[in-house]
């Protein structure tokens, strides 16, 4: 595995060294910044929603926003989410998109360090066909963000995977297409596996989780022996997070996100790039997601090891999977395709795999038409009256 998967230093290496490139460029322009340094840049879930409203503002489909009550804990639990010494109930932040009584529904569920405003690109086609509801995840985005005090791995999947089970049932849903992206495909994979029967179909948006320990390549293990590796191992185990860094950085924190979405989002699209409107947009939501009170960025040490390998992988549990699935993955995603390869082969339920061209991670981002079309076709047995005659679209490809 090359260091290039290793999103999460990466991320604060791109960080760290857009702060350097941000510094004053003299000693004039640095007295002038000391006042603004003393006044760190507030957030919120008031300014996220806000932020959320404005960046929504470019979907045309009308869309109802709500707090769904998850209550403060799992049912038949002695733990709030998760040993909170408040009982305050904890909210879900959803939004649910106009469409025809007759189309079936599809969830998004978003992925590490992000939230449902980044399918702002996908709102108004796939609600063309289906009643679309996007979420954030508890302790992200416009959500509750409880204190994160989970010890273990087990713990922290719970966490995810029962305040998702109470939002169902707040929202009185079932038999519905579950879409997850990254760490939210580790999350929807799970999810399926503990409670199939609400689950029609399951897509998974270059997931999360398939890749463990085992599957290290020697060059990421030489790299674990030297000083550096030694220390982004020990800021991993010590849960230090991109986050933080925002955080930490006051008045400087919008200009690095918007540096280091400029930089994330125009690597491989298909040439349709982000406006101007959308970057500032899109920029001003995700600082305000990243800067508010830290609750769930902290799974990441319990759910993956150093590496991006998880500790509890989903390939061990691919042959108790009893939802069809269909994986999608843009071209130059880092995350494998393989690893889904691997999994159909030992998987007892229908399975595909989509390759989007001219994509990365974030395919839904970087060739939304594709990915767009990736769906529908994953869709199909929901959407058309012959399914079985529907070809794959043009430029997709089958792995």
């Amino acid at each position: 595995m090359s260091l290039s998967r290793l999103r999460w230093s990466k991320m604060a290496e791109e960080i760290r060294n857009a702060e350097m490139r941000s510094s004053p460029a003299s000693t004039a322009k640095s007295r002038s910044l000391w006042p603004s340094v003393l006044r760190w840049i507030p957030s919120s879930t008031d300014h996220i929603l806000a932020a959320e409203k404005r960046l929504l503002s470019l979907v045309k489909t009308p869309y109802v926003q709500e707090k769904v009550n998850i209550g403060s804990g799992p049912p038949g639990s002695k733990v709030r989410w998760f040993r909170s010494k408040s009982d305050e109930p904890r909210f879900i932040n959803t939004v649910t998109f106009d469409a025809k009584d007759d189309s079936p529904t599809l969830v998004m569920v978003h992925g590490y360090g992000a939230s449902q405003g980044f399918f702002f690109r996908n709102f108004d086609a796939l609600a063309n066909r289906f009643r679309v509801i996007a979420i954030d995840q508890l302790g992200w985005g416009g959500s509750s963000r409880p204190d994160f005090t989970c010890k273990s791995t087990e713990e922290t999947e719970a966490w995810f995977i029962d305040s998702f089970e109470e939002w169902r049932k707040a929202k009185n849903l079932s038999n519905f297409i579950l879409l997850g992206h990254s760490f939210g495909g580790y999350v929807a994979a799970k999810y399926a596996l503990k409670h199939p029967d609400h689950v029609q179909h399951l897509i998974l948006v270059g997931p999360a989780g398939f890749s463990s320990e085992s599957d290290a390549s020697e060059s990421l293990i030489r790299f674990r022996a030297t000083w550096k590796g030694a220390i982004l191992n020990h800021l991993w185990e010590s849960n230090f997070t991109p986050q933080k860094i925002i955080r930490g950085i006051g008045p400087w924190g919008p200009n690095l996100v918007r540096k280091y979405t400029s930089a994330r989002f125009g690597t491989y699209t298909t040439g349709d790039t982000l406006t101007d409107e959308e970057s500032k947009l899109l920029t001003d939501y995700v600082y305000h997601t990243l800067a508010a009170k830290a609750s769930g960025e902290l799974c990441l040490k319990y759910i993956f090891s150093f590496g991006a390998f998880a500790r509890m992988p989903l390939i061990h549990s691919a042959s108790e999977w009893k939802v069809p699935t269909t994986f999608i993955y843009g071209h130059q995603d880092w995350m494998s395709y393989e690893g889904a390869q691997e999994a159909r082969k030992r998987m007892k339920v229908p399975c595909e795999i989509i390759r989007v061209p001219q994509a990365g991670h974030f395919a839904f981002i970087d060739n939304a038409n594709g990915f767009h079309s990736a769906v529908l076709y994953a869709c199909r047995r929901y959407l058309s009256p012959n399914p079985d005659a529907e070809l794959l679209p043009e430029g997709l490809t089958s792995a």
